[in-house]
């Protein structure tokens, strides 16, 4: 297997901006103040993202994963992220099992 050194480059560019983006969100939050509309609109940001990338799947696959999709989405509004797609996760493999 030969390494292209522009794929390498590309890859350690993207590595070192991932890691940038991550630790500068990290400096900046202690900056700023998350009091009120500002700590609501910060804590719904992890369930809205992960309705965009389930709801193409509830859209786009069988009634399994529709439904499975749906239960992560439930989940979301009171369990934890974790929770909620272990929960999405297991609900689409006992739906396939019993054959829906």
């Amino acid at each position: 297997m030969t390494v292209d050194f522009s794929t390498l480059l590309a890859i350690v560019a993207m590595a070192v901006a991932t890691v940038l983006t991550r630790l500068s969100g990290l400096l900046l939050a202690r900056h700023v103040s998350l009091e009120g509309s500002r700590r609501n609109a910060i804590e719904s940001i992890p369930p809205a993202v992960l309705m965009a990338v389930v709801a193409p799947t509830a859209f786009a696959t069988g009634i399994a994963e529709t439904i499975a999709c749906a239960v992560t989405a439930v989940a979301a509004l009171r369990l934890s992220m974790l929770v909620s797609v272990v929960l999405g996760v297991f609900c689409v493999a006992l739906l396939r099992a019993v054959g829906i």
